[in-house]
């Protein structure tokens, strides 16, 4: 099957769908500019300590854990003005017109929203707002000092930390029971950039596909699920993927 067939298979299981959700992983956002988290050259735990990000030397070291954090996820994002590119355009637009029921993300980077995406579910949190660990009063980050080290709520004094999951902790239960709620309604999942390796958030699209959903997956390489539960695999990066398939879809008749 050649790549605009396949392009043109996804956008009719798109569009005859009655309840699409999408998840994504950070191969959408890396072409934005933002590296993976894993894997070879320019990825941030090649560049920073994943210890600091570790939730129990965070309370006991903030400081250091601070420090990691500002630079890896705030300063980098403001320094090289990082912005959603076409697919999370796209995948929005989709999800205004009714056609996309919520989008799962694995990214804490909030482009999604900056894209106009309003029902996204951060099932690892995000780096929007950082929360009091004390008195737990919620700002957002723009708001917040973080030239001050570690910063402290100015309310009570408190340690503040970024609401996205670090390592040790568990998934928000409402992002968690959101997320298996649509999964288990689904009639299609459509699976961009993600490994789907890291659990629980992989068995969002294995669970579509047990209940009877089908699967649409873009990768530029394969995955974990891509024979056992891909019924479509578009073997493009996000971006290129979501430029055709805006295409492909405007073909259908499907208006958004």
């Amino acid at each position: 099957m050649t790549t605009e067939e396949t392009i043109a298979q996804a956008a009719k299981l798109i569009a005859e769908a009655s309840h699409a959700i999408v998840f994504t992983g950070a191969g959408i956002s890396l072409e934005s500019g933002i590296p993976t988290f894993r894997g070879s050259g320019s990825s941030i735990w090649s560049q920073y300590d994943p210890d600091d990000i570790e939730i129990c030397n965070f309370t006991s070291t903030p400081i250091k854990s601070w420090k990691t954090i500002k630079a890896c996820f705030y300063d980098f994002m403001k320094d090289k003005d990082i912005r959603p590119n076409k697919a999370h355009y796209v995948i929005a637009d989709l999800e205004k017109a009714g056609v996309v029921k919520t989008i799962i993300t694995q990214n804490i980077d909030a482009l999604h929203q900056k894209a106009g995406a309003t029902d996204v579910i951060e099932f690892h949190g995000t780096t929007a707002t950082i929360s009091c660990t004390r008195c737990h009063h919620t700002y957002r980050a723009e708001d917040v000092d973080l030239g001050a080290q570690p910063p402290k709520c100015p309310d009570c004094g408190g340690l503040l930390k970024p609401d996205f999951v670090f390592f040790g902790e568990g998934i928000p239960e409402k992002a968690l029971n959101e997320s298996f709620d649509h999964a288990a309604k689904a009639d299609l999942c459509i699976v961009v950039g993600t490994s789907a390796q890291v659990m629980p958030a992989g068995m969002i699209p294995i669970n579509v596909k047990r209940a009877g959903g089908k699967v649409i997956e873009i990768n530029p390489e394969k995955s974990a699920i891509t024979d056992l539960y891909a019924d479509v695999f578009i073997p493009l990066g996000a971006v290129d993927a979501f430029t055709r398939l805006e295409a492909g879809l405007k073909q259908t008749g499907l208006k958004f």
